[in-house]
């Protein structure tokens, strides 16, 4: 049956809309990750946007522009009075499919215990990959999908998932499916990047050149086989590049191979120890790297020569007592700066906006530029930015109604997104709203 209606929603007399870009750009660099284009209304005219029947984004304005020529259009109204809007959160960097808990790690860090000191002793990654072993997929989906669903609620629209706690082939597969799941399912709301993240820490009994040669002979060709058949999906290929685990030559061969079966290079880099593996990143055009806390000069220099995107995780730094990445070097220099949480078994972190404020806080961002980070520049750090990422006609009608007349109480309130965030809109669905 055919609607009488042209368009699906039209969201009026809000506060104000933070669009984030407003000339299709693909990414927020320098001055402009502050300067953000927003549309403001007063107390004689509020901001107003129209969603189409596809979930796109077809008219954004104020009242007076749009209610006139779009109003009687519209299947559903919703009044945002004293609300605001913004783009749908994205999480550039996550670490979502594990089984168990890593709380008494948490303990011996507080004791003085270094992440590379519990990870040689057997534990961190090697310990989640015993519970991995453990648990089955319907146990790993349902705790997945659970964390998917905390993310929506902080606002998170898409959201990069990767595998990593498998190790072996048979292992990361299983995590691979369990991800492509929640692509098939309708009840998972966010859009999914999916990573394979087969190098994320030597297998025991096992040196990193044989663990290289597996990944190279063995589990690529087999993962592009089953990508190939259309039996699974992925879009990007990362490494945990640090000393005494996947050094820079065996990161860049696996990186190198994850380029050839058609995936995109989003990898970690320089996180404890600088190997110079950001320079070599940038030399082979990756879209994105993550952590940096050690990057040097050099390395700043040939990310922004090569638009490669910065993901700062503050989550990490935060709780393992790290300097900073030097963010706003990043970013006065030309990089481009994106963010994610970084949930992972170290890291419980399923909030975008308190990672928002810890930026603000521990880096000396600014909020704006966290609004940038977490939404245009995540999406270009997944190759998605020319869909997701921004408040702009064409574009994935993903949102977030901020239950404010100011936006910046996303960030403000530090770790309490539940009273500030009024509901989360998903190409065009209201898919999460406050009780």
């Amino acid at each position: 049956m055919t609607s009488k209606f042209e368009y699906k929603l039209l969201i009026h007399s809000a506060a104000q809309i933070i669009q984030v870009a407003d000339s299709g750009q693909n990414v927020a660099i320098g001055k402009n990750m502050r300067l953000l284009p927003t549309i403001q209304g007063n107390a004689d005219d509020g901001c107003c946007l129209v969603i189409d029947y596809k979930g796109k984004f077809a008219a954004i304005g104020l009242n007076s522009e749009i209610k006139s020529a779009y109003g009687d259009r519209c299947e559903e109204w919703y009044d945002a009075t004293g609300q605001s809007v913004v783009p749908g959160l994205v999480d550039g960097h996550t670490h979502t499919v594990w089984a168990g808990d890593r709380v008494h790690e948490f303990a011996m860090k507080l004791e003085g215990a270094t992440y590379m000191d519990i990870h040689n002793a057997g534990g961190g990654i090697h310990s989640t990959v015993q519970s991995i072993l453990k648990a089955s997929e319907d146990e790993l989906y349902t705790l997945f999908k659970s964390r998917l669903l905390q993310l929506l609620k902080s606002g998170v629209t898409l959201v990069e998932c990767k595998s990593g706690y498998g190790v072996d082939f048979q292992s990361e597969l299983k995590l691979l499916r369990v991800i492509n799941r929640g692509l098939r399912d309708p009840e998972v709301k966010s859009d999914i990047s999916v990573t394979y993240c087969g190098a994320h820490a030597v297998p025991r009994g096992k040196t990193a050149k044989e663990a290289t040669e597996d990944i190279l002979t063995n589990q690529i060709p087999k993962l592009k086989e089953l990508c190939d058949k259309g039996e699974l999906h992925i879009d990007n290929i990362d490494v945990f590049c640090e000393k005494g685990v996947f050094e820079v030559e065996d990161t860049k061969a696996i990186l190198k191979a994850g380029q050839s079966a058609g995936w995109k290079l989003n990898f970690h880099a320089e996180e404890f120890v600088r190997l110079h593996s950001v320079e070599m990143g940038a030399e082979l055009n990756a879209i994105a790297m993550s952590h940096l806390e050690e990057i040097s000069d050099e390395g700043i220099k040939a990310m922004a020569e090569k638009g490669c995107v910065a993901t700062i995780l503050p989550t990490t730094a935060y709780l393992l007592h790290l300097k900073p990445p030097p963010v706003r070097k990043m970013i006065e220099e030309g990089v481009p700066v994106a963010l994610g949480t970084d949930f992972n078994p170290n890291a419980y972190c399923l909030s975008m906006p308190f990672v928002m404020n810890l930026a603000c806080v521990t880096m000396g961002m600014t909020m704006n530029e966290t609004l940038a980070a977490a939404t245009l520049n995540s999406a270009a750090s997944l190759n998605m930015s020319a869909t997701h990422g921004s408040i702009e006609v064409g574009k994935v009608a993903d949102a977030v109604i901020v239950d404010s007349p100011r936006w910046q109480h996303l960030v403000y309130q530090m770790g309490s997104t539940q009273p500030t965030i009024k509901h989360v809109i998903k190409s065009g669905q209201f898919v999460y709203s406050r009780e």
